[in-house]
């Protein structure tokens, strides 16, 4: 079943739509789930059926041609307004929910909620990168979402619960979006990606682990490449940290010469780390070797060991968002890793 061409969430369609029925629609929400399974696109289209013209609103079904709906396709209707971290920026500026210096509370998402519906029934407003909303960001929404404007309706997007602050947290009705289903993904990259091969497709559905975007950025066929070759180095008993940060380098380098997609490309990186440490310490060495296609019997890693990369790791995609020299990050990062499982 699908809900406006979404994959996979028709439980969360009939929540909402109880909700509805009942009139018992929360005023805040926090949509969490993995990443790339169409968070952001169903909290566009929930705007977009609650601010339908032809249909009711416990139908939760956007007509596609009303007026209202048409604006809603082409983002421009004056009631719904989406915020999303600039690609240069480590957090969410603040500037975005309470305006520029110039004029503090008179602009931005918080002021705006604040105001009549120019059209609509309601103003909504989607925050899509909640993950990366900082103190200073958090305590800019905390009036807001303590005492919500009528008439107003706020969702945060993000990845887990853990990741948000505590004041956000506990100001929110949380929605739990599940994984996409492996054979929908599989599907979905046959057809949106240049892979061609079936086994192919269903082996990176399933180390996607339910996330189409990453699916789909796995697939690309320089990521795709560098990754088997990085499982192929990283199951190697001996390891030259500083050939391979210097291969790491050489790939980052490769995706352009504007730094966020630089960084981008990093995170990239750090994600397939993170994915075969993961593989390693969830499966075991036989599930692992054969997820990965690659033989581990010959490591020595111990769960302590894991532990400790998947936390590097981490620890290193903080300090790509923090805007790090990406030479120095690269080269401390690895080191850290290497030496961890050769000591």
């Amino acid at each position: 079943m699908s809900w406006c061409g979404l994959q996979g969430h028709d439980a969360v369609v009939e929540q909402f739509r109880q909700s509805l029925r009942q009139r018992r629609l929360a005023s805040t929400f926090l949509f969490v789930g993995p990443a790339g399974i169409g968070k952001a696109t169903f909290a566009r289209r929930l705007a977009q059926s609650l601010q339908c013209e032809r249909n009711p609103e416990t139908a939760l079904e956007p007509c596609n041609v009303c007026p209202s709906c048409q604006q809603c396709m082409a983002d421009s209707h004056p009631d719904i307004q989406a915020i999303v971290k600039p690609s240069e920026r480590a957090f969410i500026p603040i500037d975005l929910f309470i305006g520029p210096k110039e004029n503090r509370m008179r602009e931005g998402l918080c002021h705006w909620v604040s105001l009549r519906p120019a059209a609509g029934r309601r103003r909504i407003g989607i925050i899509e990168d909640a993950d990366f909303l900082n103190q200073e960001g958090a305590n800019c929404l905390l009036k807001t979402l303590e005492e919500p404007p009528p008439n107003s309706i706020l969702i945060l997007v993000g990845t887990s619960e853990q990741r948000q602050l505590p004041t956000i947290r506990s100001r929110c009705q949380v929605v739990h979006f599940r994984s996409l289903d492996p054979a929908f993904i599989a599907e979905k990259l046959l057809t949106q990606s240049e892979l061609a091969d079936a086994a192919e497709a269903h082996l990176l559905a399933d180390l996607a682990e339910g996330s189409l975007a990453r699916a789909l950025a796995w697939s690309e066929p320089a990521i795709n490449q560098f990754r088997k070759e990085l499982w192929s180095r990283l199951a190697s008993r001996r390891i030259d940290s500083i050939a391979l940060a210097k291969w790491i380098q050489q790939f980052v380098d490769a995706a352009g010469k504007e730094a966020p997609v630089r960084r981008q490309r990093l995170l990239r990186v750090i994600e397939l780390f993170l994915f075969f440490y993961r593989e390693w310490l969830q499966h075991g060495e036989t599930n692992g070797s054969h997820r990965l296609g690659v033989h581990l019997g010959t490591l020595a890693y111990d769960a302590e060991s894991l532990a400790f990369c998947i936390e590097r790791c981490i620890e290193a995609e903080h300090q790509v968002a923090a805007n790090a020299n990406l030479a120095t990050l690269i080269e401390s990062w690895v080191d850290d890793l290497i030496h961890r499982i050769t000591v």
